[in-house]
């Protein structure tokens, strides 16, 4: 038993030296373009070992090939800082906007974007009502049972719609085939927001809209959310130009011309 421990934590230990010495690699050529010997030596790695690194960090697009200087930047990680810097602009400029929302409608209000086939909350403001939805800053929940989900997803085509409802069918409250699924969609794009009818739980009720960066691309989506008896259809329909006007207010800010 102490050999079999020992042997799991001399890996550990190698897998953080080697992804210790990858971030090493990536801010050793952040400032210029390096080849592998200058990167060796600025790291303090042996050059086979650098050798080995740079390989996997361009298969994962992480570095590039630079022409003769040798290997710069690659495009993952630009992707990666844009992303953080939407993320740390988009909740500071979107705040006040949710704060404002929640004082109007006296629901929940979230601010979410998309990962993968799931939304992360980046902000809630909480119900002033005697109900609380579960949701937290930081948890997941499903694209497709969520209204901020679909939000998100306005701009998909057809067959990335269907490829969701394929992955995530069995999420859903109340099944759904993919033509209802598609028709739901459509209405939804169309009408630029989203609806939550139950799909993640049935006792919630929600009504969200897209958020754009000045290049017109969805970056997050904002939702008002309550307890059924407090969001009856008639109110959804109320809220739809309300939550799509703040939406678009958030947009302006990021710099989208309305």
């Amino acid at each position: 038993m102490t050999n079999s421990t020992e042997k799991e934590d001399a890996k550990k230990a190698l897998t953080s030296q080697t992804l210790l010495r990858g971030l090493d690699v990536i801010e050793a050529v952040s400032n210029q373009a390096l080849s592998i010997s200058d990167i060796a030596q600025k790291t303090g790695i042996t050059y086979s070992t650098a050798h080995r690194i740079v390989s996997v960090l361009l298969q994962r697009h992480y570095l590039k090939p630079d022409g003769a200087k040798g290997y710069a930047l690659g495009r993952k990680v630009l992707e990666l800082g844009f992303q953080a810097f939407h993320q740390t602009t988009l909740t500071r400029v979107a705040h006040p906007f949710l704060e404002q929302l929640a004082r109007d409608t006296l629901d929940t209000v979230h601010l979410a974007r998309i990962d993968g086939d799931s939304v992360i909350y980046l902000d809630k403001i909480s119900s002033q009502r005697s109900v609380e939805i579960s949701s937290r800053i930081g948890g997941r929940k499903p694209l497709m049972s969520t209204g901020v989900g679909k939000a998100l997803i306005l701009d998909w085509c057809e067959d990335e719609w269907v490829a969701l409802h394929h992955r995530s069918e069995a999420l859903l409250q109340e099944k759904m085939t993919p033509a209802q699924w598609l028709a739901l969609m459509r209405a939804y794009a169309q009408g630029g927001y989203s609806f939550d009818l139950g799909e993640d739980a049935q006792s919630i009720r929600c009504v969200a809209a897209p958020v754009r960066d000045g290049s017109r691309k969805i970056v997050a989506a904002i939702s008002v959310s309550s307890m059924l008896e407090y969001m009856d259809t008639e109110r959804m329909q109320t809220l739809i130009p309300v939550v799509k006007g703040v939406a678009a207010k958030i947009s302006a800010e990021l710099g989208m011309n309305i």
